[in-house]
């Protein structure tokens, strides 16, 4: 949903009155009211008695330079949109102008090519920071004192099943997609155990070589194999007493598997090369994201290991099966990244909510916490909004066959448009004339084509130039000179 700039103010400041002058008549057509100044000082008067909705500053300016105005602006307003402009783009300007805030840099001789889409997105970004209210969960991180969170129905089941089990030493199966938070099931069963006195090792069995999963498991004595200089003491026997947290237990090569069998009926396990028997008191929690019984059948995972993992089995559900979960878990994270980076407390809008409710998350809980990181490290007001969220962009997205590698690449769906193969030339020229018409009044055609077919191709290839350019039928000289022409940055110009 677009928002119209009525009623909204662009101050523009600038040493050249001739430029001030054609930025007027460049702004006048998008229907904002324009405010001009050459100086820095009177700049920021004009910005706290008028509180404009942009402030476009260029870098050199008297008495105090354009990045000056900006700290001073941005001191007086955290949210203040403001976008600096130079003849010189150096490096050190664009990243000083970001770092204190801006919400954009752009080069004067691309202007011409740029102004009008920059603009638009920052006074859209600001009418939208204005409406938004931040968004209330129900209940506060303070009641959470683990970092599995949760007020779902499923999340309270799973907290059930942990409260259960914690008391006993059955071993735990924990099931779940790959970023549901499996670790955090384990850490909880352990802390509400008579065991959290004692140490929980947690092992990666995907991440460790099968010739050395044993090693790490059961230890080794001195000389064993190649490289044993000095006995190791396993896993196992260092944590005695705690719990042993077996994740991607469904990775485990087989032989590894079946001396595993054994010290879960026995108790009892020898060190590589060694030939003491020894036994350790220790709870297993295993996980994976795998179908075990699949990879039974298929001969990948031993059964009767299966059924000795699986007494007690807590499933995690994925995180778009409990959506009303995502407005707490994501308070909870920016609690956490603000903690952690000393900064203030950044705040959802209603509207980024609503997005992050309706997106899918494929990589569940922990494609969430990366994203609102994301967020925070890139945000330029204490309020994120939709547009601060990369989902944001892709809500409702379908996958594609990317023509260039056969591969399915994320993006969104194009307007509801005929099978290209079923229009004639005539067909298609006579949509694209009315789609001119109705929703682009006063642009002219090939521009526009030019400009919106490029950002769509950038966004079915997930911004791939070398993708995009296959897609467009163009080089990806031709392309980067054009997303350099109309403003679009941060694409990708890997081929993988």
């Amino acid at each position: 949903m677009s928002i119209a700039p009525i009623n909204q103010t662009v101050l523009v400041v600038d040493g050249e009155t001739d430029f001030l002058d054609w930025v007027r008549q460049q702004l006048k057509a998008s229907g904002v009211r324009v405010i001009t100044e050459t100086n820095s000082a009177n700049a920021f008067k004009i910005f706290c008695l008028e509180k404009p909705d942009l402030v476009i500053a260029e870098m050199h300016l008297r008495p105090s330079g354009g990045l000056d105005l900006l700290a001073k602006i941005r001191a007086e307003s955290p949210n203040a949109m403001v976008i600096i402009m130079s003849a010189f783009g150096t490096t050190q300007a664009v990243i000083e102008s970001m770092k204190l805030g801006a919400f954009d840099f752009l080069r004067k001789e691309s202007l011409p090519f740029t102004m009008k889409v920059v603009v638009d997105s920052a006074l859209k970004a600001s009418a939208e920071l204005r409406m938004a209210s931040p968004a209330k969960p129900a209940l506060t991180v303070e009641q959470y004192h683990d970092d599995i969170v949760g007020q779902s129905e499923a999340m309270q089941s799973v907290f059930k099943m942990v409260g259960r089990v914690a008391m006993s030493d059955a071993p735990v199966l924990v099931t779940g997609e790959s970023g549901c938070g499996k670790e955090l099931v384990a850490c909880a069963i352990h802390n509400y155990s008579e065991r959290n006195k004692k140490p929980l090792i947690a092992i990666n069995c995907a991440a460790i070589p099968e010739n050395l999963l044993e090693s790490e498991l059961f230890g080794h004595e001195k000389g064993s194999f190649t490289g044993a200089a000095t006995q190791r003491i396993g896993r196992f026997e260092q944590g005695n007493g705690g719990t042993l947290f077996l994740d991607e237990i469904g990775e485990m090569p087989l032989a590894v598997q079946s001396k595993l069998l054994r010290v879960l009926q026995e108790g009892e396990f020898s060190r590589v090369g060694g030939n003491a028997t020894l036994r350790s008191n220790v709870r297993i929690v295993a996980a994976t994201n795998r179908n075990l019984e699949e990879s039974i059948a298929k001969k990948e995972f031993r059964e009767d290991l299966y059924y000795r993992l699986n007494v007690v089995g807590i499933h995690l559900p994925p995180l778009r099966a409990r959506v009303e979960d995502i407005p707490l878990l994501a308070e909870y994270f920016l609690s956490r990244i603000a903690q952690k980076q000393h900064r203030p407390l950044l705040q959802l809008s209603g509207d980024a909510i609503k997005v992050m409710q309706a997106y899918p998350w494929p990589g569940n809980v922990r494609e969430l916490q990366n994203t609102l990181q994301r967020a925070c490290v890139l945000a330029t007001s204490d309020v994120l909004l939709p547009k601060d969220l990369p989902l944001g962009q892709v809500t409702g997205a379908s996958e594609h066959n990317d023509p260039s590698t056969g591969k399915e690449i994320q993006g969104i769906v194009p307007s509801a448009l005929p099978a290209l193969t079923d229009l004639t030339v005539d067909e298609a020229a006579r949509l694209l004339f009315e789609a001119l018409t109705n929703e682009n009044g006063g642009r002219e055609l090939l521009p526009w084509v030019e400009e919106d077919f490029t950002r769509r191709a950038m966004e079915l290839s997930g911004n791939n130039q070398v993708k995009s350019s296959k897609l467009l039928g163009i080089t990806r000289a031709t392309l980067r000179k054009r997303l350099e022409r109309i403003g679009i940055r941060g694409a990708s110009s890997s081929g993988e």
